[in-house]
């Protein structure tokens, strides 16, 4: 997830819901006026409506009225559009300590400057382990500073190469949380991003234990969420639209097939399925939508706790009016009363393990899982090569 500041994911996990202003005009003839005029000019009607401020069409954005049901979080690695859509939280990641490095002029870059110069990495004698010391800094110091910048949650992302080890990815977390407090954020201003593998979801429960919280993501499987939200994950991260472009182009996947048989999106299917089951039986674990392709995904999804939308999605339902006589109502589609009545079979309601997790995963969260473990994997590689080249930083 990424924010306006950041990454992927990502994304969220804070308090209170992103408003848009309302519109208002000069008179009643002018209300009358905007209303009959088509929606196809929506566009039209902010540049109208921002120009004049005395008098209230009763016009509100799309923006408002799908806020009023879900959290929308703007997911970009654009620095620029911090004012346009501020964001509620924040990911740091590879990913965004990349971009921070490619760009020669940020608030942040001084955040790796100071990593670099940390003299606790240089008592390392493997270039390996001095590279993962600086790579920890890093994260952290950007980490701490967008948490001053944001009034939510930040989640730090996990060393993917430690995907299939609980124990490795739970002394990685405690490393982290450990560099974060001394830097003065407190624990509960932070999530720890952790791959949806066995491993990560068990090392989410050891973590959720002891009252750190965890962000599960890359789920792309009922079993994953199922396990998830039993592991008591503080948050968890499904990716729609990647769902629904590998069902497009592949077949065999049993849960996939089904979804489609009754005429649904097999990745909107999912998340409905994952909010039912977290809602029927009483998990804490709150639920985000990520890869997000179109308005009409945002639309089936209203209720679902967090939603990571792109810019240009973000832009159109700011910049599309909402009538007050539309016959189109903006409703929440998923609610804890309509989850109840949600039918699970007996393989669903399973009691997760290591065995039960990897038979009922199925080719599509399988291949899914591998393809943005790699991504995650390369990214942090490509970091520490680009940590090898610039460091000692330049005047220290």
């Amino acid at each position: 997830m990424a924010v306006s500041l950041t990454s992927s994911s990502s994304a969220m996990f804070a308090s209170s819901p992103l408003k848009a202003d309302k519109w208002r005009g000069s008179g009643q003839s002018s209300t009358n006026l905007l209303l009959r005029i088509r929606r196809s000019f929506a566009p039209v009607l902010t540049s109208i409506g921002n120009a004049s401020s005395s008098l209230d069409t009763g016009l509100i954005t799309e923006m408002d009225s799908v806020s009023r049901f879900s959290e929308i979080v703007p997911d970009t690695v654009v620095f620029d559009d911090f004012e346009k859509f501020p964001p509620t939280a924040a990911t740091v990641s590879s990913s965004l300590l990349l971009g921070i490095c490619s760009l020669p002029d940020t608030k942040f870059k001084n955040a790796i400057d100071t990593a670099l110069a940390d003299s606790e990495c240089y008592e390392h004698k493997k270039t390996s382990g001095r590279m993962t010391c600086f790579l920890n800094k890093a994260l952290v110091n950007v980490g701490a500073d967008l948490a001053s910048l944001v009034p939510g949650r930040v989640s730090t992302e996990v060393d993917a190469r430690l995907a299939y080890d609980t124990q490795g990815i739970i002394h990685k977390v405690h490393e982290l949380l450990r560099l974060y407090n001394k830097v003065g954020v407190p624990s509960e201003r932070l999530l720890f991003k952790i791959p949806s593998t066995w491993q990560g979801i068990d090392a989410s429960r050891l973590l959720e234990d002891e009252g750190i919280q965890t962000h599960l993501t890359l789920v792309y499987s009922f079993a994953q969420a199922a396990a998830a939200a039993q592991a008591g994950a503080s948050v968890i991260q499904i990716f729609v639209g990647r769902i629904r472009d590998w069902a497009r182009n592949h077949s065999g996947d049993s849960e996939i097939e089904a979804a489609c048989r009754r005429g649904e999106d097999p990745g909107l299917a999912l998340l409905i399925k994952a909010y039912n089951y977290i809602h029927k039986y009483g998990h804490k674990s709150k639920l985000m939508a990520a890869a997000i392709r179109n308005k009409q995904d945002i639309f089936s999804l209203l209720g679902v706790d967090y939603i990571i939308a792109p810019l240009k999605i973000l832009q159109s339902l700011k910049e599309s009016v909402t009538y007050p006589d539309e016959k189109y109502s903006y409703v929440r589609r998923l609610t804890p009363s309509s989850a109840k009545a949600y039918v699970f079979s007996e393989e669903e309601l399973v009691k997760w393990d290591h065995m039960s997790f990897a038979a009922a995963m199925g080719p599509c969260a399988e291949e899914l899982l591998v393809v943005g473990l790699e991504g995650y994997v390369n990214q942090s590689k490509r970091l520490e090569e680009l940590f090898g080249k610039i460091w000692p930083p330049p005047n220290v």
